[in-house]
C-alpha cells in the first residue's frame, strides 16, 4: 500500500512551506543527479511530465535519443532537515522512462526491480541490511578534500579520542530525521574510520535508502568542516571501507532461510542462496566493487574478504552467517563497498541467489579455519579460489558471466564494461609516486 498520494504530497508541500523539490535518480556508476523544480512545478512532476537530456548523463543514451522522463515514486518523499525553515527543500527519488512510455533499460533502479518481480513471482520477498563505513578526513583551505585527520581512534572507541564523535551524532539524529531506524554507530579499525547501520528493509528501499545515507552523511560532514569519503581504500597500510550486505528471503512473512532442524539452522534454500552467490561472485565483482581503488581493499592483512568461501563460525571468508537465527537469520556478503551502485548490487546479488534456488546449487563445505591463515596447499586442495585481483579481472569476470550480463540487460552490461575497460586503460598509463620512489635512483 502507497504512503502518500499525489493530493497528500502537494498538502504536505504547502502545509511545510516546501519550495524547492529535488527530483532525484542514480546513474550507471551509483552517482546520485537531480533536477530541482519549484512548487510551482510540482503539479507537472507528480504526473510524469518532467523531461530531462539523458545524453547528458555518462552511460545513459545518444544525443539523437536523449528526451527522457522522471516518473517520481512518490514514497520516497521526504524533506532535508538540514535545509532552510522557510522554503524548505524536499526530494522525490524518480524512475526513469523513455519518451515512448517505456521504462528506460539503462534505468540502475528499473534493473533492481525486475529482480524483485522475478522473486515475487516465486513467492519471495528481498530483504537487505547494509553495513555502511566511511572515513571522515579534514579539508584543506579551499574546502577541497584530503586523507589528513589528527585522529588516532581504533575499533570502538569513543570520545575525546574519537574526534569525530560528534559528527556521527549528528548524522545518526539528522537520518532518524528523515525516517531511518539507526540500530548502530561506532568507530571503525582505522582512524578517522566510522560505521552507522540501519534496520533492514525491503530490496528497493534499502537501495533508495543507501543514496539518501551517503548524502546525508556528507552533508553532515561538511557543516562539521570535514569530508566524508566512501572511497574504498583511501590511505595505504590501513584497513578499507566496505559494505556488508546482509540479505534474507521471506515467504507468507516468513524467513524462509530459518530452519532450527537444519543443519546449522539453516534452510536447503538458504544452501542454494550461498550456492548461487559463490556460483556468480567472480562475475558481480565489477559491480559490487566497481574502481581501481576497489581493489587496493581487497587484498590479504586488512580483514577484506578475497577468499571465495563461506562460513557460520568465522569472518575470515567472502560470505559470514551471522550467529542470529529465527527472523534475524541472514546471508552476509563481505565484498562490497559503499562506491558500488546499490541498486546494481542488490540486483545482481538476489538474482545470484535466486538462479541457486531455482537450481538448486549447493555450495562447497563450510570453512571453519581462518582462510588468512591456511596453507596456499591447503586451500588448493578445498578448492577455494580468490575474488578477481584487480578492476581488469572484474570485467573480464563479468563479460564471461553470460547470466549476470542478463540481469543487467544488453545497455547497461556494454556500457558499463565499456567505462570500465577505460578507466583501467587510464589507470594503466599512469605513473605513480610509488614508481619513482622505487624505481627511478636505480636506473
Amino acid at each position: 500500500m502507497s504512503k502518500y498520494t499525489k493530493q497528500d504530497i502537494m498538502r504536505i508541500v504547502e502545509d511545510e512551506d516546501v519550495e524547492f523539490i529535488r527530483l532525484q535518480f542514480t546513474d550507471m556508476f551509483g552517482t546520485l543527479k537531480n533536477v530541482a523544480i519549484t512548487k510551482s512545478q510540482l503539479g507537472r512532476a507528480l504526473n510524469n511530465q518532467c523531461m530531462f537530456d539523458g545524453s547528458s548523463i555518462e552511460g545513459f543514451v545518444r544525443i539523437e535519443e536523449s528526451d527522457m522522463y522522471l516518473h517520481p515514486d512518490l514514497d520516497t518523499f521526504c524533506i532535508f532537515p538540514w535545509r532552510p525553515q522557510q522554503g524548505k527543500v524536499a526530494r522525490i527519488i524518480c524512475d526513469i522512462y523513455c519518451a515512448d512510455g517505456t521504462p528506460f533499460e539503462g534505468d540502475p533502479r528499473y534493473i533492481l526491480k525486475k529482480e524483485i518481480a522475478r522473486a515475487k513471482e516465486m513467492g519471495f520477498t528481498f530483504h537487505v541490511g547494509p553495513e555502511c563505513e566511511f572515513f571522515l578526513f579534514h579539508t584543506d583551505d579551499d574546502g577541497q578534500p584530503t586523507t589528513l585527520s589528527h585522529e588516532k581512534a581504533g575499533y570502538f572507541d569513543l570520545g575525546p579520542i574519537d574526534l569525530g564523535e560528534n559528527a556521527r551524532r549528528d548524522m545518526v539524529l539528522t537520518l532518524e530525521d528523515m525516517g531511518f531506524e539507526v540500530e548502530a554507530s561506532h568507530h571503525e579499525v582505522a582512524p578517522a574510520q566510522h560505521e552507522i547501520d540501519f534496520r533492514y528493509d525491503e530490496a528497493l528501499a534499502t537501495a533508495d535508502n543507501i543514496m539518501t545515507f551517503k548524502l546525508t552523511v556528507k552533508t553532515i560532514a561538511k557543516r562539521h568542516g570535514l569530508f566524508a569519503s566512501f572511497m574504498p581504500k583511501p590511505k595505504y597500510g590501513m584497513n578499507g571501507s566496505g559494505m556488508h550486505v546482509n540479505m534474507s528471503l521471506s515467504k507468507d512473512g516468513k524467513n524462509i532461510f530459518d530452519e532450527p532442524d537444519g543443519e546449522l539452522g539453516l534452510s536447503s534454500e538458504a544452501y542454494y542462496f550461498i550456492g548461487g552467490i559463490l556460483k556468480h561472485v567472480k562475475g558481480m565483482t565489477a559491480i559490487t566493487n566497481p574502481l581501481i581503488n576497489s581493489y587496493k581493499r581487497l587484498v590479504p592483512g586488512y580483514e577484506a574478504p578475497i577468499y571465495i568461501a563461506w562460513s557460520a563460525t568465522n569472518r575470515s571468508p567472502l560470505i559470514r552467517i551471522p550467529a542470529t537465527r529465527g527472523e534475524g537469520t541472514r546471508v552476509e556478503l563481505r565484498s562490497p563497498d559503499a562506491a558500488s551502485n546499490p541498486y546494481l548490487t542488490l540486483a545482481v546479488c538476489l538474482a545470484a541467489g535466486l538462479d541457486g534456488i531455482e537450481n538448486q546449487i549447493l555450495p562447497p563445505a563450510e570453512v571453519k579455519e581462518n582462510v588468512f591463515e591456511m596453507r596456499l596447499s591447503k586451500k588448493t586442495k578445498l578448492g577455494i579460489e580468490s575474488l578477481p585481483a584487480d578492476l581488469n579481472a572484474a570485467v573480464k569476470a563479468l563479460e564471461e558471466d553470460e547470466y549476470i550480463r542478463g540481469v543487467l540487460g544488453g545497455h547497461i552490461s556494454e556500457k558499463y564494461t565499456e567505462a570500465k575497460k577505460e578507466e583501467w586503460k587510464d589507470y594503466r598509463t599512469q605513473v605513480t609516486q610509488w614508481e619513482l620512489d622505487k624505481y627511478l635512483y636505480k636506473i
